[in-house]
């Protein structure tokens, strides 16, 4: 039987509360320890946000406000940029840093700017939720891989 389990918490990045929706099949908490751990089918969605994954440590500070998020195994997202820019991929690991609204993807990480047609695919990527800004590293032997699609100025004329 699956666990839902609804936590509405203040980020610190933010200026008004957002209610966070995690839903799980098992829940363990240390709130002396500030570590929450959500595991199998984890769904969590902030607004226009989600982040889906095997596994989801969450740890809090002593207000209880979220510090750090890491997510683990088939792990996919979507993210809406403060600018409006909206991003979805995949990785095998995830850590979302809410102080400085920064995600951290790992190993096999696809990126897709939506509105943009942009594509990332690295070993590692970090995108910043308020500039809309990312950054790429690829493996030793493998480059990172931009795709971007340009329209065609002869097929403009042409019209």
């Amino acid at each position: 039987m699956k666990y839902i389990f609804i936590i509405i918490m203040f980020l610190g990045t933010f200026l008004s509360a957002q209610e966070l929706k995690i839903i799980a099949d098992s829940f363990d908490t240390d709130q002396a320890k500030g570590i929450s751990i959500f595991e199998g089918h984890v769904n969590i969605i902030k607004q226009n946000d989600e982040l889906n994954a095997s596994k989801v440590t969450i740890f809090t500070d002593e207000k209880n406000q979220p510090t750090k998020f890491i997510a683990l195994g088939d792990v996919s997202f979507k993210i809406l940029t403060k600018e409006g820019a909206r991003y979805e991929g995949t990785a095998d690991k995830v850590i979302y840093l809410p102080s400085k609204s920064e995600y951290y993807f790992y190993k096999n990480v696809y990126l897709k700017q939506i509105d943009e047609k942009k594509e990332i695919q690295g070993d590692e990527v970090v995108l910043n939720a308020i500039t809309g800004k990312a950054k790429a590293k690829g493996l030793q032997k493998e480059p990172v891989i931009m795709i971007f699609n340009i329209a065609d100025d002869t097929q403009e004329e042409e019209k």
